[in-house]
């Protein structure tokens, strides 16, 4: 994977070079060079680097080290008064200094990523448009779709040099729904958390932001606003944009994966269903989301010593994330003999209205149609009410259903009531329930609810992060379903093996290496790793995503040693030396 710096004003890498190994050769000099994210050292350029560029003078003349610079740097971030701050202050850092900003951001993830890719995220959004920022990225808007190959052309790279392509429209990001042509925030966020705990090379990804306009008032109503100023774009027009970006990406980067991001749900599971079988392509939000549950699931049967096909699963919240739950745990099953008939009856859909059923009307959602069960199956199950438009309610599926698995994904903040808790702890012997609704505040319920209602006997992971919870002599230690523990490491395996398609035998493989990382014999372990080592956790889920490519005949590229290729693979956030030209 030769590497070369985006866009054309930055130089190319010269990688491995005998006599020069991590060198970039430029040609820009001066002002140019320290303006140049991915050149700039600041104080860290050498006495030479300094004469051969054109720096004598404009730096002052003590010489640092990244080391040096990542302390200073951190200490400027904990002396900020805020999270919207900090964001700020490190999306500043990563417009000067690109290394320093993936040094800082991979020695701190887990207290940053909530920065950099979360609810701050939005909060920053809310401002995007009354800022100025540096331009970082690919904006593509319907009213000009003719212009995407010139936008991409425009990027000045060669279709060997780019792995991954992340798109958002912004119809439904998470925390504050439609914010427009501010959600390239959530790409650039996106994709510096593959960098950081990843590996993936910075100079090899590209940000893009697919507008089809805005339904939000506030900002078709704004004069600064410089997205498109129309509502939604919908139906066939929409569908020929998203098809006509996938044909001029995959066309132009034929290597790349492309990913989606914060789509709304029936867009999201549409366009997923159409491109999966054809090209490399992944939703973090549906696919991502579903197999880090999946990996606390597969450890609670480590537990348990049961198979997932023999579970019952209820599902409560079933928008992007709980359908995309359902849809992964269904192709799993199937891998292990079900039919599909077979394992989607093991599966139990509760939103807003109740029960997905056939009967709902326009209440049920195209994306969630296939997750409707029969209305003659349901006819003597109790509604919430006498003809209430809520149906049939999450007490009553549990009390008929009698799950063994109960996942939450609905924001309904205490929807695992006590009564829920207890009726479904009477009919299986280790309950499996995982209230996945962030932040904290929003969950279906509390770990020490759950334990304390269960016996001790629950098996929980949550979304939110929670402190373990010592019940009965026994400590139980609370894992938290974050999605950038799979998506680097799955994205790394995949680019590593050239995989011509992401397999639901792929996502499987990055769940179970997921698993396999915690120790589940100790009574009260969590169900999950802790993602302060997270590099290490991807390293590990990428060498199983690769190795499931090869096994299945997808990689496009011959392995011989998987672990050292992944390791080489991974781009590291260092000083490279600067070659005059």
């Amino acid at each position: 994977m030769r590497q070369r710096l985006v866009p054309l004003l930055a130089p190319s890498l010269r990688k491995d070079r005998p006599e020069a190994p991590d060198t970039f050769e430029t040609k820009a000099r001066g002002m140019a060079v320290l303006t140049t994210p991915l050149l700039n050292k600041g104080s860290a350029f050498t006495f030479e680097e300094r004469e051969a560029l054109g720096l004598t003078g404009l730096l002052p003349p003590v010489i640092s080290t990244l080391e040096a610079q990542v302390t200073s740097a951190y200490t400027q971030y904990q002396r900020l008064p805020d999270a919207l701050s900090k964001n700020i202050y490190l999306t500043a850092l990563h417009d000067r200094n690109e290394v320093l900003f993936f040094r800082v951001l991979s020695e701190h993830l887990r207290e940053m990523i909530p920065i950099v890719n979360d609810r701050t995220v939005g909060l920053a959004m809310e401002q995007y448009h009354h800022e100025c920022r540096r331009p970082r990225g690919v904006y593509l808007s319907i009213d000009h779709a003719d212009a995407i190959e010139e936008a991409f052309g425009n990027l000045g790279a060669a279709p060997e040099d780019i792995d991954l392509i992340l798109a958002t429209d912004a119809e439904q990001i998470f925390g504050i729904g439609d914010w427009g042509v501010g959600g390239i925030e959530i790409s650039i966020g996106k994709l510096a958390i593959y960098t950081a705990a990843g590996g993936i090379d910075p100079t090899r990804v590209i940000p893009v932001m697919l507008d089809v306009g805005t339904n939000r008032d506030s900002l078709l109503t704004d004069p600064m606003y410089p997205g498109n100023r129309h509502a939604r774009v919908r139906g066939e027009r929409y569908d020929a944009f998203i098809a006509d970006y996938v044909e001029i990406a995959t066309r132009m980067f034929p290597k790349a994966i492309l990913q989606w991001e914060d789509f709304g749900p029936g867009n999201a599971r549409r366009i997923l269903q159409k491109y999966r079988g054809e090209l490399r392509t992944f939703n973090d939000d549906m696919q991502g989301t579903g197999a880090v549950t999946l990996a606390a699931a597969v450890s609670a049967m480590r537990i348990c010593g049961s198979l997932l096909e023999k579970q019952r699963i209820v599902i409560f919240g079933s928008g992007v994330g709980g359908i995309g739950t359902a849809d992964l745990m269904r192709d799993v099953m199937m891998q292990a003999g079900l039919t599909a008939t077979e394992a989607t009856r093991q599966i139990w859909c509760v939103d807003v209205h109740g029960l997905l059923t056939t009967d709902m009307g326009d209440r049920l959602h195209d994306f969630q149609a296939t997750w409707a069960r029969p209305a003659s199956e349901v006819r003597n199950w109790k509604t919430d009410d006498a003809g209430s438009p809520n149906g049939i309610g999450l007490a009553e599926v549990v009390r008929q259903v009698k799950p063994t698995m109960l996942i939450g994904m609905s924001g309904a903040t205490g929807a695992f009531t006590e009564s829920i808790v207890r009726n479904m702890a009477r009919h299986t012997e280790r309950p499996i329930i995982f209230p996945l609704s962030s932040p904290s505040s929003l969950a279906e319920a509390t770990p020490a609810d759950i334990i304390a209602w269960t016996g001790g006997q629950a098996l929980i992971a949550t979304g939110g992060s929670f402190s373990p919870v010592t019940y009965r002599g026994i400590t139980h230690v609370i894992g938290q379903t974050t999605n950038a523990m799979l998506y680097p490491g799955l994205g790394l395996g995949t680019i590593v093996s050239r995989s011509r398609l992401i397999s639901v035998g792929m996502l499987t493989a990055a769940a179970n290496a997921l698993s396999s990382l915690v120790a589940v014999r100790q009574p009260g372990a969590s169900l999950l790793p802790h993602i302060d080592d997270l590099r290490s956790v991807t390293a590990t889920v990428a060498v199983a995503v690769a190795e499931a490519a090869v096994s299945e005949g997808l990689a496009e590229t011959k392995l011989v040693d998987i672990v050292r290729e992944v390791q080489e693979a991974m781009w590291q956030p260092v000083y490279r030396h600067i070659l005059a030209i």
